[in-house]
């Protein structure tokens, strides 16, 4: 159970695979300099360069594409929606005419269905559904086999939908953005402490790592003999970079513990909010990529998908003045107070993807930042909520400059682009070795090129 360093060091380097262990639980080391070998061994340094990620990020029911839409070919001047994005413009693309021929006839089932697999959902009320395999799962298998979990599934909903789906359809639509394979669907996760759990725990039973981990104050604290002798191997700089990662750590431990305490701000728990849940939506979104960000940088995964809410999602947000629920806003009937509503809620959830760019930007590693190795793909499977089409989706590509993607532009595609394309595109910039992806017609050079080329 104890850290010791002649364990780990191959030569004069840390082992790529150098973990923590304590209290039934394992973490993982972000890439340090002390891991790239030195003398002959050097020739194999290629094999230590930062990993490639898919990061998949998604926003229910459509956009007001008046307040989305960018207004030229760069993103100077952002409209309301994105201007949270504002201080990233850099690093983003926003693609307008993206279309998911697959989801017709429009539906909320559809729209989360085909958003990753670009694929006709069954139609059925039944358990014989059929979808097809997500990009994310394409790419889990390809890049995933060197990690803990090959991919992660997170949401923001606690509980699945049951008998509250779109008629003809199975709520396993709604409730799954991954698929891997037509006739798997992939749960997601939502309680921070679980995911915390899948991530660094190990042996045992989830109640056994429990009941060890509450020995402690602190799964850091039980480390800290192993933390202090992992330091005296590295140099100054790799000590910056693992004390930035455990402070993160610290930060989400802390968290999730004032969250697990009997009453959060005199509020008791109910049926909806489980033990160990924040009740701040936006608190509970940011401690949930707080957590992605550190599965990227112990090499927990390489690919992530969260679901910001389901669709038909009646989740008000009274902490941005909208105390109304988010999907009878979407059917606005062009009233414009509700449209205005509805786009107070996307900038919110753009907002949410901004915090996820400072976050990655802010993770440094050799060769840059997390920001640079991820590839970070946002968006929703509906373009007007209004008529529930899946024309013009709203889609932003961030991150991957390490991929070749290059950022600060708004791609306008011909019209009914599939939206397949950009998946192809993604996949193969993160090393997946494919041709073709669900109805693609090719992939996005646009992606890959500087402005004004």
């Amino acid at each position: 159970m104890n850290f010791k360093p002649g364990n780990y060091i191959t030569g004069k380097s840390l082992s790529r695979r150098t973990v923590l262990r304590a209290c039934g639980a394992a973490i993982g080391i972000p890439l340090l300099d002390a891991m790239i070998p030195a003398g002959p061994a050097a020739a194999q340094t290629e094999k230590l360069q930062a990993a490639k990620r898919l990061q998949y990020v998604y926003m229910p029911m459509g956009c007001d594409h008046s307040r989305w839409t960018p207004g030229g070919p760069d993103l100077t001047n952002l409209p309301p929606i994105l201007q949270p994005l504002d201080e990233h413009s850099r690093h983003v693309n926003v693609l307008s005419n993206l279309e998911l021929a697959k989801a017709y006839p429009g539906s909320h089932a559809t729209s989360n269905a085909a958003f990753l697999s670009c694929a006709q959902a069954k139609h059925t009320e039944s358990t014989d559904y059929f979808l097809g395999t997500t990009a994310d799962q394409v790419a889990a298998k390809a890049i995933g086999k060197k990690t803990k979990l090959a991919s992660m599934e997170l949401s923001m909903d606690l509980t699945q939908m049951v008998g509250q789906c779109d008629n003809g359809y199975a709520c396993v639509y709604q409730n799954n953005l991954s698929w891997s394979s037509p006739t798997t669907p992939l749960p997601s996760e939502a309680h921070p402490r679980l995911v915390f759990e899948a991530m660094f725990g190990e042996g045992g039973t989830t109640e056994e790592r429990r009941a060890r981990m509450k020995e402690k104050s602190s799964l850091l604290d039980s480390m800290s003999d192993e933390i202090n002798s992992l330091k005296n191997q590295v140099g100054a700089s790799d000590k910056r970079t693992l004390d930035k990662y455990l402070q993160t750590i610290r930060s989400v431990e802390t968290r999730m513990q004032r969250s697990e305490s009997a009453e959060n701000n005199g509020e008791k728990r109910d049926l909806e909010r489980p033990l160990g849940v924040p009740a701040s939506y936006e608190e509970h979104a940011k401690l949930m990529i707080d957590l992605q960000v550190l599965a990227f940088q112990a090499d927990v995964t390489r690919v992530i998908t969260f679901q910001l809410a389901r669709e038909t999602s009646k989740r008000s947000y009274p902490e941005i003045g909208v105390p109304e629920s988010h999907h009878p806003l979407s059917h606005h009937g062009n009233n414009p107070q509700k449209i205005e509503q509805l786009s107070k809620i996307n900038r919110f959830h753009v907002s949410l993807f901004a915090y996820l760019i400072s976050k990655l930007e802010a993770s440094t590693e050799r060769g840059g930042n997390l920001l640079d190795n991820t590839v970070c793909l946002f968006g929703s499977g509906m373009g007007n909520p209004n008529i529930h089409d899946h024309t013009n989706l709203p889609t932003v590509v961030a991150g991957g400059s390490s991929a070749g993607i290059r950022g600060g532009k708004h791609i306008e595609y011909s019209p009914h682009t599939p939206l397949a394309n950009i998946h192809l595109t993604l996949l193969q910039a993160v090393g997946v070795d494919l041709e073709q992806f669900a109805d693609s017609t090719g992939r996005s050079p646009e992606l890959t090129q500087p402005l004004n080329l």
